[in-house]
């Protein structure tokens, strides 16, 4: 299979993957429509945007990051009043009636009696899904970003990224399908058509009250999505060309502590995989001054590379923090380096808030410019980089999971590194005089 075929596949699956729920409200209250004049336009339109944003968020200018930023409030507005309509079209038109009624007439979206969805009303309402929605950087999706961001926007990205919502259009058409048939036999049987109406309505506004405080974040770090990640990798290992290092195996095994006798410092026999590459190039360093590989020497480092948005991401941050508090005393040193996705990611005050609200204390460097990304030769959010006293990495890991291995590898790193400081402290032995 080509890389097209799998980012397209990738996109199917996205129906499995809680990162879809916040915009399922936003495309299940079109589940009544005609689907050609009102389903197709919609997903088109949100396949189109997101395609187009994520595009954009490799240019990395201010700019990009205002333009996503003021389209995924715009987006929060319309799908606002389109919740309204849904609710109490007589309500919202009282309370804003120039507003809504400007609405109505753009998107036809009340769906009242007789009233008949255009296509240009639909692919609005697509466009404004398609600015909100941040889908899980599985496998595929990461190595496509991680091309967008390290070679720029360019027509083989954004085809990939399309190829990719195009998958995720498909399966949520088909979703909606069923869904229409579902609601249709509810309002047959119950008749409550008005109520099903109105709890559409009202699940719109759920979620974007939850995407403009960013509580769908939170609600969604408790899911997992190590299902999809799984089914992504096998996918990605049928290609049949050399793989980067987001596609390559997750972990390095490694077997039993090597101790030679009583009197011996202790030593791992995890493998070097290369030496502490530069941590220069950092925009900005938080929670710390910029830090070096020469003054980390001595010390166990752990390097995680995450972005505030990626539910993978978060999902792992309670664990490295953990790791962080539990071992500072040993030597342990966690380091986080933040490598955006999107462009709204790039804006330093949006990650000094998350930092906050995730309680990160230990050094985050921002990596706008993907300096560190590039000298690690990183391919993955997120990813966990083990570095010896000695500067060396002697492990990694890539995505969630596999905690418990993680730390054994920090003990064991911690272990050694107190072996080596234990055996230059201890006196050479003297001759014996004659």
């Amino acid at each position: 299979m080509t890389l097209p075929v799998i980012a397209y596949l990738a996109g199917v699956l996205t129906i499995l993957s809680p990162c879809i729920l916040p915009v399922l409200p936003f495309v299940f209250a079109r589940a009544e429509q005609p689907f050609v004049k009102s389903t197709l336009p919609m997903l088109a339109g949100m396949a189109i945007t997101f395609a187009l944003v994520a595009t954009l968020a490799a240019v990395g200018g201010s700019w990009a990051v205002h333009a996503n930023e003021y389209g995924r409030y715009a987006a929060i507005g319309l799908l606002a009043i389109f919740g309204l309509t849904l609710v109490s079209p007589q309500l919202a038109t009282i309370l804003t009636r120039p507003v809504v009624a400007f609405a109505n007439r753009l998107l036809n979206a009340t769906g009242g009696p007789g009233t008949v969805p255009t296509a240009g009303s639909s692919l609005v309402l697509g466009i404004a899904t398609g600015l909100l929605w941040a889908p899980c950087a599985g496998p595929i999706l990461g190595l496509v970003l991680t091309g967008a961001a390290l070679q720029g926007a360019n027509v083989q990205t954004t085809l990939l990224l399309l190829a990719y919502s195009a998958g995720a259009a498909t399966s949520l058409g088909l979703a909606l399908l069923i869904g229409g048939r579902v609601f249709t036999a509810m309002k047959q049987s119950l008749g409550a058509g008005e109520w099903v109406r109105r709890g559409l309505g009202i699940a719109v506004l759920a979620g974007v009250v939850a995407i403009g405080l960013g509580a769908d974040t939170g609600l969604l770090a408790r899911l997992s999505t190590v299902g999809t990640t799984k089914i992504e990798q096998a996918l990605l290992d049928g290609l049949h060309t050399k793989k980067p290092a987001s596609a390559t195996a997750a972990i390095t095994t490694y077997g039993p502590q090597l101790a030679l006798n009583a009197s011996e410092a202790f030593r791992s026999d995890l493998p070097v995989e290369g030496q502490f590459p530069s941590l220069d190039g950092a925009v900005e360093w938080l929670n710390s001054p910029p830090l070096t590989t020469e003054q980390l020497r001595g010390k166990v480092v752990l390097v995680d590379f995450w972005t505030f948005a990626c539910i993978n991401c978060i999902h792992t941050v309670p664990y490295v923090r953990a790791w962080a508090e539990k071992y500072k005393d040993q030597g342990l040193v966690v380091i986080g380096v933040h490598a955006p996705e999107f462009a709204f990611e790039r804006k330093i005050e949006n990650v000094k808030k998350a930092i906050g609200e995730f309680k990160i204390g230990y050094p985050v460097a921002i990596d706008n410019n993907f300096a560190i990304w590039k000298a690690f030769d990183n391919s993955y959010w997120p990813a966990h980089y083990f570095i010896d006293a000695k500067g060396q990495i002697r492990y990694h890991h890539f995505g969630e999971g596999d905690y418990e291995e993680s730390e054994k590898v920090i003990q064991d790193l911690l272990a050694e590194a107190k072996g080596q400081q234990a055996a230059k402290t201890v006196p050479a032995p003297t001759a014996k005089q004659g």
